[in-house]
C-alpha cells in the first residue's frame, strides 16, 4: 500500500508540474503578443503625428509666404501712392508741362517694378512650397519605412521567442511524459510484485 501511494504522489507531482508549464508557456505567448500590438500601435501613433506635423509646417510657410507677398503688395501700393501725391503736387505748384513727362516716365517706371516685384514674389513663394512639400514628403516616407522596419523586427524577434518558447515547452511536454510513462510502469510492476508476493 505504501508503494502505491508514493506512485500515485509521483504522478500527482508530475502532472501539476505539466500543468504549470503550460501556464507558464501561456503567459509568455500573451505577453509577447501584448508587446508587439503596444509596438505597431505606438509606431503608427508616430507616423499619425509625423504626418500631422508636416502639415502643419507646410500651412505655417504657406501662411508665411502669402504674409510676406501682402506685406511686399502694402509697400508697394504706398509707394505708388506717395510717388502720386508728389507728382500730384508738382503739377499743382510747378504747372509745367515738363512735369507732365516726368510723370508719366515715373508712373511707367513704378508700374514695372510692381509687375517684376509681384513675378519675383509669385515665384520665390511657389519655389518655397514645392521645396517645403519634397521635404515633407521625404520625412514623411523615412519615417514609414523606419516605422515598417521596426514593426518588421518586433514582429521577426517576437516569432522568434514564441518558436523557441513553444521548441522548450514540446522538449519538457515530452520529456515529462516520458518519465511520467516510466514511473508509472515502474510503480505498476512494484504494486504486482508486491501483490503477487503477499
Amino acid at each position: 500500500m505504501r508503494v502505491c501511494t508514493c506512485g500515485r504522489a509521483v504522478v500527482v507531482v508530475v502532472v501539476v508540474v505539466v500543468v504549470v508549464v503550460e501556464v507558464v508557456v501561456v503567459v509568455v505567448v500573451v505577453v509577447v503578443v501584448v508587446v508587439v500590438v503596444v509596438v505597431v500601435v505606438v509606431a503608427v501613433l508616430v507616423a499619425e503625428v509625423v504626418e500631422v506635423v508636416a502639415v502643419v509646417v507646410v500651412r505655417v510657410l504657406v501662411l508665411v509666404v502669402v504674409a510676406t507677398a501682402s506685406a511686399v503688395e502694402v509697400v508697394v501700393i504706398e509707394v505708388v501712392i506717395a510717388v502720386v501725391e508728389v507728382v500730384v503736387v508738382a503739377i499743382v505748384v510747378l504747372e509745367v508741362e515738363v512735369v507732365v513727362v516726368v510723370v508719366v516716365v515715373v508712373l511707367a517706371v513704378v508700374i514695372v517694378l510692381i509687375v517684376v516685384v509681384v513675378v519675383v514674389v509669385i515665384i520665390v513663394a511657389a519655389i518655397l512650397v514645392v521645396v517645403v512639400m519634397l521635404v515633407v514628403v521625404v520625412v514623411v516616407v523615412v519615417v514609414m519605412a523606419a516605422v515598417v522596419v521596426v514593426v518588421v523586427v518586433v514582429a521577426a524577434a517576437a516569432a522568434v521567442v514564441v518558436v523557441i518558447v513553444v521548441v522548450e515547452v514540446v522538449a519538457v511536454v515530452v520529456v515529462v511524459k516520458v518519465v511520467v510513462d516510466v514511473v508509472v510502469v515502474v510503480v505498476v510492476v512494484v504494486v504486482v510484485v508486491v501483490v503477487v508476493v503477499k
